[in-house]
């Protein structure tokens, strides 16, 4: 999910492309092991749509599916036509525009859905820091990575460990944590900051690993996209730092995340305030429980 402002895509009145040109619910190689279905729901929160990632190893007739996206018959049907057959779903966290569809997909291929909440679960245990996850000729390791939810996780791939494997650099699926463009939303309460900063912190180790967000194109170099993450976040805390104080100096009520907004978002469009409100609520729990 986007920050508001940050990365906006506009839904096409027709056609099969994206903004970028990208077909949607047609299945694009991206790595080895990696290939993407662009699902067809853009917004200014989900940049061109939802990524759903389909994994396997070169000639192996079953594959993995990582964030099935929308419960959207055409999307799904080109998920099931990418993918044959489905070893088992995983979530990189709870979001609808990730999650709404696997309870279908799971229905419709008998797949287990695997994934860190509970209440997304379907006919599978669950899924936590240091699980690996082997099937279709890769092994999916899982690192918890909260922050822009609570149920956050990133999937490690790495061609290297396997034999036979074509030399490379690892992959990270980072669902929403670091998107392709623009930053994403850390929503307080479900969203925590302090999380979400030493969740980019961790992800700066994989340094040269390819990124494979649930939003937006593939980035080379986690470190560097974990590197510009964090520096956009100590810039925005510092506006929100500054506004806070100075709101606070002339104010005789408690100052409002609303009001925060109305300074630091003057550039974001009204509509999208209540979302900004969100992340100002996380960076204002994060200031307070930190000074």
């Amino acid at each position: 999910m986007s920050e508001p402002g940050v990365g906006s895509a506009e839904r096409p009145e027709s056609g099969a492309e994206s903004a970028e040109g990208l077909a949607y619910e047609t299945p694009r190689r991206v790595a080895e092991l990696a290939s993407v279905v662009l699902a067809r729901n853009p917004h200014p929160m989900t940049l061109e749509g939802t990524n759903t990632w389909i994994l396997r190893a070169p000639g192996e007739a079953s594959a993995i599916v990582v964030d099935p996206g929308p419960e959207e018959a055409e999307h799904l049907a080109a998920v099931q036509a990418a993918a044959g057959r489905v070893a088992v779903i995983l979530l990189t966290h709870g979001h609808d525009d990730h999650s709404a569809g696997a309870k279908r997909l799971h229905e419709l291929t008998g797949a287990d859905v695997r994934c860190l909440d509970p209440a997304f679960r379907y006919g599978a245990s669950g899924l936590q820091e240091g699980d690996v996850v082997a099937a279709a000729g890769v092994e999916v390791r899982v690192w918890a990575t909260p922050g822009h939810t609570a149920d956050s996780l990133s999937f490690l791939l790495d061609p290297g460990s396997r034999p036979g494997a074509l030399s490379g650099a690892a992959a990270v699926l980072t669902g929403d944590t670091i998107l392709g463009r623009g930053t994403t939303v850390v929503a307080y309460p479900d969203g925590d900051l302090g999380e979400y900063l030493a969740s980019l912190r961790r992800l700066q180790e994989l340094g040269g690993a390819t990124v494979l967000p649930g939003h937006g194109p593939e980035l080379s170099e986690a470190g560097v996209a974990a590197s510009r993450y964090l520096a956009h976040r100590e810039a925005r805390l510092a506006q929100v730092s500054a506004a806070l104080g100075e709101l606070t100096a002339s104010a005789a009520s408690p100052v409002t995340a609303r009001q925060i907004v109305e300074r630091v978002y003057v550039d974001v469009d009204e509509a999208l305030w209540p979302a900004a409100e969100l992340s100002v609520e996380a960076q204002l729990h994060y200031l307070r429980n930190t000074s």
